[in-house]
């Protein structure tokens, strides 16, 4: 494989390139500052509220009450009790917590 690589000399294009796209990358990169940035806070802000407010209780009633309409079905598992009860769960204090350390300041 090298010995055809060098023969039609893409190996040395391939450098040459690489080369070409790192001192672009340096050139043309500014400062990164972090939570600096905010494009996102208008959609982070109303997703959020709308997972800890109501969006969270409607998905967490769907999610018991196809539990509900599973045990009905007569067959019983205990994913049927788990899983509304971390859908709650995630949607009551997971979003909290994802929030705050993304937003944390080291």
């Amino acid at each position: 494989m090298q010995s055809v690589l060098k023969e039609t000399g893409r190996a040395e294009l391939a450098i040459v390139v690489i080369a070409a796209l790192l001192f672009a990358s340096f050139w043309f990169a500014g400062p990164a500052f972090a939570g600096a940035d905010t494009t996102f806070d208008t959609a982070l802000n109303k997703f959020t509220d709308f997972l800890e407010g109501s969006g969270g209780k409607i998905i967490t009633v769907l999610s018991l009450a196809g539990g509900i309409v599973a045990l009905a079905s007569g067959r019983f598992s205990m994913g049927q009790i788990a899983i509304p009860v971390g859908v709650g769960v995630g949607a009551g204090t997971g979003i909290p917590i994802v929030t705050s350390t993304v937003t944390a300041t080291i």
